[in-house]
This record gives C-alpha cells, structure tokens and sequence, in this order.
C-alpha cells in the first residue's frame, strides 16, 4: 500500500546482513521519513559463492556438486540445468529413463522448495503454525532424497549423460504414498494461510510489480507468472519431454487486490505445488526401463563451440552460458541467475511502503542469496 508523502525527518536503516526476515546475507539499506519507505539499496556479495570463478579450473563433471550450491533449497534444479548444457555441447541424447527420472526429481524438488518459500514466508508475516506444516511436508520429500542418493540437501544427482542413481526398490510405491497424503495439505493450507484475513490484508495490495515492469526486468518463474503472464519454460521451451506431460501454469489473477501483488506471487507458488503432483504421478506411471549410466562418457571433452541453456527451476529461468575451448576444463561457465534479476526490482517496488512491508516483499520474491552471489 502506497503511503502519501509527508514532512518528517528521514533516516537511513540497515536491514542486514543477519536479519531473520532477508532469507540469507543480504544487506537492505532503507531511506526512511518515519515508517514510509522512500528508497531501499540492496547490498549483495556478502556470501562469495564464486561459483563461475570455481567453475573455470575443475573438469566438466567436477562442475555439478558446485552448482548444487549455488540455489541451496533446489539442488536438483540447478544440477539438471548445467547437465543439459554440456549435453548440448556434446550432442548428447540420454534415454528416456533418465528423462523421465529428471522430471520426477526436478518437480519432487519444487514441491520442497516452495513448502520451504511458503513456511518461511508465513513466519515472516507472523503465522507460525503453517511453517510448521510446510517442513513436516518438506522433510517426507528430503527423506525419499536421502533414500535415493544419500544426501538430504545436496546431491550431486544429475549427471553429465544421466544420473547418479537408479530409483531403489520400493521408491515409487514410497513416492504415491506421499502425493496422496500431500495433496489433501494443500487443501489445508489454503485454509489456514491463503485466504487468512490477516495475511490478506499484508499481502494482497503490497510489492505490486506490473507486468511492464516484470517484462522491463527479466522477472521470470512465479514472480513473472504472479503478474498474470504464463510463460513457462517447461512449456514454451521443453526439455526432458516436458512437451508430452498434461499441466497447466498458474497465474494471478489479482482476486483479492491489484494484480502482481504479494499474494499473488505466493499463490502461484501453492498452485504450482499441485501441477507438481500430476507430473510427479504421470512421469511414476510411465517411467520406462533402461540403464541409467549407458550414456555417460569416460572423458566429457567437448569441441571448441559454446551454448546457452535455460530451465525452469522453482524461481525463474536459471540460465548456463558455457565456453568449451576443446578441453577437459570448461573455458568460461556464466550463470543467468532468477534471484539477482529480481532483486533488481526491489527500489521500484518498495518505494513509498511502510517499513513491515519490505519484509512481506522480500519474502514473496523468494530469492537465494547463493544463487546471487555466484
């Protein structure tokens, strides 16, 4: 909600580096006139990932356990987009075992991504119970990861010519016990925060990002999509054989205020955690045999060429620009990050809010600081 401006004495906050409610080493500095809002400067770089530098001295493969900590809480996203960049270095084709298993891994990782954006984000506005529910969900996901390939967070999954592990026995019966249990929490949730008068009223007419505005700043995933445009990598630009999967993408339709507000941009994250349901049961239903290490080479040495892939991960269009000088080492590796491109949007947006506003908007953009400071 936008605050008439007035004559008071302005000061100049600190919202940062360790502040609860900036989702990792951010560093906001706020110009203020009392409460309202009159510029916010995001400070980055506190964290120093240095992932494109790391990337420039290890082999192709050894690139990939790198990439799984740049966006921490989507690990198997950002894996799965650097593998099908070299793969297309390569002119490599995976069978459709391996295809069917990374878009049964990447929407298992959605679900666990958006629980945790969504919990978190109840916390900020000051709900606590639905955090609770949100990570009992999320650990049930981490806990079939953890069964599949050891790790709960990081996972070094996707493979430059497949995976690292074949599903274990018993996986899938595990995995249809979760999306029946979990369907009905979404139910739940919408009951208990969604429509929730309180948090309607600090979300659905607060960080209104138009969609000249979004379009103006490469704003893309649920952020882009809560401004009411459906573009979604998986359908406009497929890969894994998303082309051949019934789902839909889900939009704001500015239902309780303007459109491409806060709420917006959550609820589009809790509608996309049920199209991942149907994927996750329809890629179960189909997954076809095959040896999920046939097409991995002894040696990834690309030809002297470039390319540039993209995916869609649970916050935007993630983006690996690569440069193979014919070696074992990767010549340049550049990364288009979701989080900085909106991050870029927050001044705009922000402007002329009240103060407990800039933690609802921090919030509902979901941004990770280790995908940002590459």
């Amino acid at each position: 909600m936008q605050v008439e401006a007035y004559a008071g004495e302005e000061m100049v906050l600190n919202m940062g580096p360790q502040h609860p409610s900036t989702h990792g080493v951010l560093r906001l500095e706020l110009e203020t006139d009392g409460e309202v809002v009159r510029n916010v400067i995001p400070h980055i770089g506190y964290l120093h990932r240095c992932f494109e530098k790391h990337a420039e001295h290890i082999d192709y493969p050894g690139v990939i356990p790198f990439c799984d900590r740049m966006d921490y809480i989507a690990s198997m996203n950002n894996s799965l987009g650097y593998a099908l960049a070299v793969e297309k270095l390569m002119d490599l084709e995976v069978n459709e075992r391996v295809k069917t298993l990374r878009v049964l891994m990447a929407e298992l990782n959605r679900i666990a991504s958006h629980l945790l954006s969504v919990g978190t984000y109840a916390m900020d506005i000051g709900s606590f119970t639905p955090f609770l529910h949100c990570f009992r969900e999320r650990e049930k996901v981490l806990d079939l990861f953890e069964w599949l390939c050891g790790a709960r967070l990081l996972y070094n999954y996707n493979w430059v010519g497949g995976v690292s592990h074949d599903i274990p026995e018993g996986f899938e019966a595990k995995t249809r016990e979760f999306l029946a249990q979990f369907e009905p929490v979404i139910a739940e949730l919408d009951k208990l925060l969604s429509y929730n008068k309180i948090f309607l009223e600090r979300t659905a007419d607060v960080g209104i990002i138009s969609e000249e505005q979004a379009l103006s700043h490469n704003v893309t995933g649920p952020n882009l999509r809560g401004s009411g445009i459906a573009w979604d990598l998986r359908k406009e630009e497929p890969y894994c054989g998303y082309e051949t999967y019934e789902f839909e993408v889900p939009v704001g339709l500015g239902e309780h205020g303007p459109l491409g507000s806060c709420w917006d941009r959550y609820y589009v994250r809790v509608r996309e955690m049920e199209q991942s349901l149907g994927l996750i049961r329809q890629a179960l239903d189909r997954l076809p045999e095959g040896d999920v290490h046939e097409h991995i080479p002894r040696r990834v040495r690309p030809a002297k060429s470039e390319v540039y892939d993209r995916t869609e991960t649970p916050r935007g269009e993630l983006g690996y620009y690569i440069v193979s000088g014919g070696g074992l080492i990767p010549f340049r590796v550049k990364v288009k990050s979701p989080c900085f491109t909106v991050l870029s949007l927050l001044p705009a947006i922000a402007k002329g809010g009240m103060v407990a506003d800039i933690i609802a908007i921090i919030g509902s953009i979901d941004i990770v600081m280790g995908e940002i400071d590459r």
